[in-house]
């Protein structure tokens, strides 16, 4: 045998544990996903239309991808948008709230949005109200929303930066604390 014949057998050899070894090792670090881990379903570019206690709309929702946790019953969507009608003695209109990202409680009642959240409304007096931010907690039977954090409130003529947002949607009242305001003219 040549010794170009026995570094051949010697290189092909080392090749054959180095394979053996990374085969053994490709799934070490991961545990299988558990039937507990997996959504028990998921939901693909759907609408769902979510009933009160007394069988009325608490809110629509739109959205490409919805799964549902089954130890908690809650739901994690991306992309959101949520339609939430006004009350039924309410002057107001809907409200449209989009977010990259939501989170609802097991029975509905409570809605947290994340990521470049933005909901269009309308104030008492039918002028458009736009609410930004990255944070909003949304209760639809309540007909309330609040955000710990920044927000920025636009309508025709004022734009308001503030924080602790507490906003009902039922009377189109909003609160904001530490605000700053600047006025425009719209008239011309």
């Amino acid at each position: 045998m040549s010794w170009r014949s026995l570094v051949t057998v010697i290189l092909f050899a080392g090749v054959l544990a180095s394979g053996w070894v990374l085969w053994h090792q490709r799934g070490g670090d991961t545990a299988p996903a558990t039937a507990a881990e997996l959504p028990d379903y998921i939901l693909n570019d759907f609408e769902l239309i979510a009933l009160d206690a007394q069988g009325q709309e608490s809110f629509t929702l739109r959205a490409p991808r919805l799964a549902r946790d089954p130890g908690t019953k809650t739901l994690d969507i991306e992309t959101p948008l949520f339609l939430i009608p006004p009350a039924a003695d309410s002057q107001g209109g809907a409200w449209e709230v989009r977010s990259k990202t939501a989170w609802v409680s097991e029975s509905g009642d409570e809605i947290r949005l994340r990521g470049q959240v933005q909901a269009d409304g309308a104030d008492s007096g039918g002028s458009p109200v736009t609410m930004r931010t990255e944070q909003m907690d949304v209760f639809p039977e309540a007909r309330r929303a609040v955000s710990p954090v920044k927000v920025t409130l636009t309508q025709p003529g004022l734009i308001m930066n503030g924080r602790q947002l507490e906003a009902d949607l039922e009377r189109n009242r909003i609160t904001l604390k530490d605000t700053r305001s600047r006025y425009e003219n719209t008239e011309r």
